[in-house]
């Protein structure tokens, strides 16, 4: 939105194709593909109500190298016509598809020859004439490529294949998201403290006060902006600061934990050990805090992983069975169903009475957990302000979808994969459902003999 005008902007639609007319050099017809692009392509894109722009329709100094990539990056839809295999066509195309996981349709005229690689991409057809198209195909094409940028530009779904298939791939960002986030956030809290000051009279106690809460608050914003960007380093100098200001607040001290194991600096080890001793603060041991209990649990199932030592995997378990049974948390729960599985599987060459009893109680958790989310998600889950918590709504998500895959229902495991995608999470929330899940099927996978009798 325009902070002047309050206007939105209008969504763009950059058009990939080749120029002029062009031999294909498969059927060795000659095509116009400027008609294409006048008779189809523009007219379905002003339809669609986006701006049309094309790379021979920008004004440029310097190199239109730069302006191709920058709207290859940046455009809404990008719409890439493939006919007579133009090269220049097809690179461009896969260059979108490396930045953009969703919002990009391909067409072809119909004599179109797919190369292996693009065989399993939706390619849409139409009928060139040579150097006509018929009113009657064009006209058709123009109205269904019309719906197809609007429903796509509505409702993003993933058409890349290199996201398709490295699902665990987050999206790149330009270096200014960072600060940009930080002064967005700054400026909000700026406007909050000056209306602050404005309802009473000013008075230096008050000044001293609405001051300090600026500070606070900025320092917070700026962690969230730089986690959110995977400077987990960042995040957490500025938490630490933070926590100098406000040494007993829990929250400060469970995001200085989470970014500190995260970090993984200056080794995976050390991480995990300093994060264990700040979340010592608020003694984890007896707490009855779902986030606390969370955190402790994560922070012990790593050095599980990392250390193989036993006695990580049964305090992450406590922890995480704790926070289930005593707060009826998803989060906690579904992890505590992970960890009976992993029990399961290392208790399974001597102890097979134990590990087929973690593996049954795991899937009676997983159950209880899907419900609950399932009903949290039907009611919608906000934040303070009443406002949708999108962080928590994607964390209540790939609760559920752990859930479906350990229940064996992988159609509900996409569906709800696709859906959490479009909260577009911090990557390394992605990355961490992500590996989760890849460990859960290698567990199943290995329990299969476990529960047969």
């Amino acid at each position: 939105m325009n902070a002047v005008t309050g206007e939105v902007p209008q969504k763009t639609c950059f058009v990939v194709m080749g120029f002029g007319e062009k031999t294909d050099f498969q059927t060795q017809r000659l095509l116009d593909l400027d008609k294409t692009y006048r008779i189809i392509i523009k007219p379905a894109v002003d339809k669609a109500g986006l701006k049309c722009i094309r790379a021979d329709d920008v004004t440029h100094s310097g190199s239109i190298d730069v302006v191709m990539y920058d709207l290859l990056l940046s455009a809404d839809v990008v719409v890439a016509d493939l006919s007579t295999s133009n090269a220049n066509a097809i690179y461009e195309l896969g260059v979108r598809h490396a930045l953009r996981p969703a919002t990009t349709i391909i067409i072809a005229e119909s004599q179109f020859k797919y190369p292996f690689d693009l065989t399993h991409i939706v390619i849409r057809p139409y009928t060139h004439l040579g150097k006509g198209i018929d009113a009657e195909d064009g006209a058709k094409m123009c109205d269904a490529l019309a719906d197809a940028i609007k429903t796509l530009a509505a409702a993003p779904q993933t058409d890349s294949p290199v996201y398709t298939f490295l699902s665990n791939l987050a999206p790149p960002a330009r270096k200014q998201a960072i600060l940009a986030s930080a002064q967005a956030a700054t400026a909000k809290v700026v406007q909050a403290a000056t209306a602050a000051m404005e309802e009473k009279p000013s008075s230096p106690s008050k000044a001293a006060e609405v001051a300090d809460d600026l500070a606070n608050s900025t320092l917070l914003e700026a962690a969230r902006a730089a986690r959110a960007a995977d400077q987990f380093v960042v995040a957490k100098a500025l938490l630490q600061k933070l926590k100098e200001r406000r040494p007993n607040d829990a929250y400060v001290i469970q995001q200085l934990a989470l970014v500190t194991y995260k970090s993984k600096q200056p080794s995976v080890d050390a991480a995990l050990f300093e994060a264990q001793d700040t979340l010592r603060q608020l003694d984890p041991e007896n707490s009855s805090d779902a986030e606390t209990l969370g955190l402790w649990g994560a922070i012990h199932k790593r050095l599980w992983e990392v250390k193989a030592e036993r006695k990580y995997l049964d305090e992450s378990l406590r922890a995480y069975e704790r926070g289930f049974y005593i707060r009826n948390d998803s989060y906690t729960g579904i992890n505590y169903a992970f960890l009976l599985n992993v029990r399961a599987s290392v208790d399974a060459p001597t102890k097979r009475a134990d590990a087929i009893a973690d593996h049954v109680m795991a899937a009676r958790v997983r159950q209880r957990v899907v419900e609950r989310c399932e009903a949290a998600l039907a009611k919608g889950i906000f934040d303070d302000d009443g406002k949708p918590d999108l962080a928590e709504t994607f964390w209540a998500n790939a609760t559920l979808i752990e859930g479906y895959v350990g229940m064996g229902d992988e159609a509900k495991s996409a569906a709800t994969l696709a859906a959490a995608k479009q909260l577009q999470p911090e990557s390394w929330m992605v990355q961490t459902m992500q590996d989760q899940l890849t460990r859960l099927r290698t567990l199943l996978a290995q329990q299969a003999e476990l529960v047969r009798f």
